[in-house]
């Protein structure tokens, strides 16, 4: 037989087939199979993504809406997105902490220690909500900063010097309540409010949906149009058209149907400019870089020069800043302070949130959103279990359940990618 390598006719052919516009059925099919294969390798890679936890949430939605009708309805979800807000913001705190490959034991204590300094200065000693509030922040951020510092002089893992902390930190909560115990807070106040207060007008749900998709359409171009200048893998504009059309898709889906309860939930607001803002911090900035450079390896991040003190001391300063806060939002959804307040299940539910939704445990890998995704998992698990009248003791079993896979899946993720030469 001829070799048609060496058939002017075949390579004639050849040029021709290659002239003749691409009809769009033929360039559709080897594009989603060029596609599924860049997923498949990266899989094979380990880089798995938001992939595993989304899946996971659409299987709780799609059970718990089979088994009650009224799970998704506009009143749940409402409610949902304002139930995620006081641990999400601990949990997104936490993720900068996992980054480093540490774990802060403390946030839930000093959740408590902002909320009871708040409530004190405000209710009994009179003082203007807004200067309480900014005291209570910012002994959430000393608290952290205290803790980092000394993580980084004394090179105590930090899930010890914070377990230390978690205790005394309580105890200084305690003493702030004194023999009162509890405090009410005003149900019409500026902390009470963070977690009452609606956008009625269906303009600003709309609104926060167009800015949402134009926002990441924007930072995905620009990401773009960066590494196209520097010679580096990017992305094609297809696949950022598709990703902001999906997203477009849920985000004026979920402003619908919070449009039919009450409207977009301030609470809900202020979540997501946190995460976003945060976002943009630790991806986009020096900082950042240093942050997950430092949870590639100590010892590294000391040879290149880094400041390892100070981002340490700066990271656990991060996570008490947002544990304080936290604690506020979870103040204002019960209008009151307590000497329970940042204990039970707060700690091990923000811990939970960050790594189901991504965040490694060895350090080095996650987002901000990882918090939002996991804490999403959580909530939902929760409301689920409490309109289906699931007893409590099975909301353990399967949170516990969902949290063994994410500790699995991350781990088989990192051995995958060190084989790939990849972690």
């Amino acid at each position: 037989m001829r070799d048609t390598a060496e058939d002017p006719r075949a390579e004639g052919a050849e040029a021709v087939a290659a002239a003749r516009p691409a009809r769009r059925g033929h360039a559709v099919v080897p594009a989603l199979r060029s596609g599924g294969a860049a997923l498949r390798r990266r899989f094979r890679a380990g880089e798995l993504g938001s992939f595993p936890v989304v899946l996971v949430l659409a299987t709780v939605w799609i059970t718990f809406q089979s088994l009650n009708a009224n799970f998704l309805s506009p009143r749940n979800l409402s409610n949902l997105s304002v139930d995620i807000v006081g641990t999400g913001m601990i949990a997104v705190g936490l993720v900068f902490v996992l980054l480093l490959g540490e774990l802060d034991l403390s946030v839930g204590s000093v959740s408590g220690l902002a909320a009871a300094i708040f409530a004190v200065l405000n209710v009994t000693n009179g003082v203007p909500e807004w200067i309480a509030l900014v005291a209570a922040v910012l002994a959430g951020t000393a608290a952290g900063a205290v803790q980092g510092y000394s993580c980084a002089k004394t090179r105590v893992p930090a899930f010890v010097l914070t377990l230390a902390g978690l205790l005394t930190w309580n105890g200084v909560m305690l003493a702030v309540l004194g023999t009162n115990g509890t405090v009410s807070l005003d149900e019409n106040g500026l902390v009470a409010e963070l977690t009452s207060y609606y956008f009625t007008d269906d303009a600003v749900a709309y609104g926060l949906a167009a800015v949402c998709a134009a926002a990441v359409f924007t930072v995905s171009y620009l990401d773009r149009r960066r590494r196209v200048g520097a010679g580096m893998p990017h992305r094609s504009l297809r696949h950022i058209g598709v990703r902001t059309g999906g997203l477009a898709v849920i985000a004026f889906g979920s402003a619908y149907l919070l449009n039919r309860f009450q409207g977009l939930p301030l609470a809900l607001l202020i979540f997501l400019v946190v995460v976003a803002g945060l976002d943009i911090v630790l991806r986009h900035t020096r900082y950042g870089r240093q942050v997950y450079a430092l949870g590639g390896g100590v010892e590294a991040a000391r040879r290149a020069s880094l400041n390892v003190t100070a981002i340490q001391t700066a990271v656990l300063a991060v996570s008490g800043t947002m544990a304080a806060v936290g604690g506020l939002f979870l103040a204002s959804r019960i209008t009151s302070v307590s000497q329970s307040s940042g204990s039970g299940l707060l700690l091990l539910n923000a811990i939970a949130a960050a790594v189901i939704g991504g965040t490694s445990l060895f350090g080095g890998r996650g987002t901000t959103w990882s918090a939002v995704l996991g804490m999403l998992v959580i909530q939902s698990i929760s409301s689920g279990m409490a309109i289906t009248d699931t007893p409590t003791a099975v909301q353990f079993v399967i949170t516990g359940g969902v949290l063994f896979a994410a500790v699995v899946i991350d781990a088989l993720a990192r051995r995958s990618q060190e084989a790939h030469g990849r972690a």
